[in-house]
């Protein structure tokens, strides 16, 4: 990777495409120190300290930002607007016809599928925002102004505030995926998951501190498990079942065409980290809704309340990160997410058509119907050899929490990993993709 990073530094279409990025990424890091007025950001950050714990929402908000939810800037909301767009609109494509057929029209589809997203991803954010200023505004208690005209205006320059943030994050990401190198969106993403390394760094140190004798050898064996995770993240996200195809010799004219031997590529992990997205914006339902609906302290105090205090003090404790149920089920939910979304991206049945129409055949089985219940049963060993490895990334952060709680408050947990792993992966392969254009061996070389 540094190699092509060497070597794509060399050229000069390319290092002006690497410094535009980084360009961009330098704006969004300027932009998360750029705070909102008319907030007191000290009680901001103590209040999402104090609640973005126990896998909540807010905890999946402040990861995915960077921490900029929790510092009050203009980038509070960061790039999560567009992705939930996203999301609903890929789920939307497979269940609305009008949007099916232009996602079949080709480009000019895809660019009324991508406007269409963009107001989404607006109306999005202008009402997260809204939720945000009203969470500031009454469980924070960090709004300078609440009341009469000051407060109806400090609460629209926030809200507006918040909303452009996310506007020109997106726009930075688009402008990246144009003009700078990889996907701008997960550019974005990687920067703001990895600019929580220091504090990741600076919370082992405080700890080893503490109690070197103890934590000295824990943070050593976290730096361990990290470097194997990075390497076990890099062999999935690479690996792939090879399919055979062979192609009937067929003549037209005086001329022969197939007859060559290839393969259908199906990756492991097809479905990247968005079975985690949705396993944790489920799991963490619970522990949002307990933020506004507090429970009971303890089951005694419950007990007393009723059985309708009981009933909900043990359901939210199931669903704290602490529960082994949490975790059984959370790994539950990341298997079958991932068997939902891979059945959304590959259709056995449009692949084995494409196969026969093209006299193309999987050696030893008959076109059509066979061929399609082949690749059903191949895609359903693979989906689950990569939902298990999901679910081990997943779970990692929860079972080291287990051992240690002193380490919950760790950002860089498994699904943070996988994330800026994929991404650095991407982005090398744009790189050589790039460098192979301009280097290609071909008539002049």
């Amino acid at each position: 990777m540094f190699q092509t990073l060497r070597n794509a530094w060399s050229v000069p279409e390319i290092r002006k495409k690497l410094l535009y990025t980084l360009l961009m990424i330098i704006l969004f890091r300027l932009g998360s120190a750029i705070t909102v007025p008319f907030l007191d950001q000290s009680m901001v950050r103590e209040w999402v300290n104090q609640n973005a714990t126990g896998g909540n929402f807010l905890e999946y908000l402040n990861v995915i930002t960077g921490g900029n939810l929790s510092k009050a800037t203009v980038f509070s909301l960061s790039i999560t607007p567009y992705i939930n767009a996203s999301i609903i609109v890929q789920l939307l494509t497979y269940a609305l016809p009008p949007l099916e057929r232009l996602q079949e029209e080709g480009e000019e589809g895809r660019k009324v599928i991508n406007k269409i997203m963009s107001y989404v991803a607006l109306g999005l954010a202008i009402f997260m925002s809204i939720a945000y200023y009203l969470t500031m505004r009454n469980s924070m208690k960090a709004v300078t102004y609440t009341t009469g005209a000051y407060g109806w205006y400090a609460a629209i320059v926030i809200v507006a505030c918040f909303t452009a943030g996310a506007s020109f994050v997106v726009w930075m990401g688009n402008r990246i995926s144009e003009k700078g190198i990889g996907n701008g969106v997960s550019m974005i993403l990687f920067a703001g998951i990895l600019a929580r390394f220091p504090s990741d760094v600076g919370t082992l140190v405080a700890l080893i501190q503490t109690d070197a004798a103890r934590y000295f050898w824990v943070s050593l064996g976290i730096l361990v498990m990290f470097v194997l995770m990075i390497g076990f993240i890099v062999f999935m996200n690479e690996s792939e079942r090879r399919i055979p195809i062979q192609y009937a010799k067929r003549v037209v004219g005086r001329k022969q065409f197939g007859g060559q031997n290839t393969h259908i590529p199906i990756k492991v992990c097809m479905s990247g980290v968005m079975p985690i997205i949705f396993a944790m914006a489920f799991m963490s339902l619970p522990s949002t809704i307990s933020l506004f609906v507090k429970p009971a302290e303890t089951l005694e105090a419950a007990q007393e309340s009723g059985i309708g205090a009981v009933i909900y003090f043990h359901f939210i404790n199931f669903f704290r990160t602490t529960s082994w149920g949490y975790a059984v089920l959370y790994l539950v939910l990341i298997v079958a997410f991932n068997y939902f979304y891979v059945a959304m991206q590959y259709n056995p049945i449009e692949i084995a058509n494409g196969l026969r129409q093209n006299n193309g055949a999987i050696p030893g089985i008959r076109p059509g119907k066979p061929t399609s219940d082949y690749l059903q049963r191949v895609l359903s060993k693979i989906t689950l050899v990569g939902a298990i490895f999901l679910g081990i990334i997943a779970i990692f952060p929860i079972v080291l929490a287990w051992f240690d709680p002193s380490l919950q408050s760790l950002s860089m947990g498994g699904t943070s990993i996988l994330i800026v792993v994929s991404v650095a992966l991407e982005t090398a392969r744009t790189l050589e993709s790039q460098l192979m254009m301009r280097h290609h061996k071909g008539f002049l070389g």
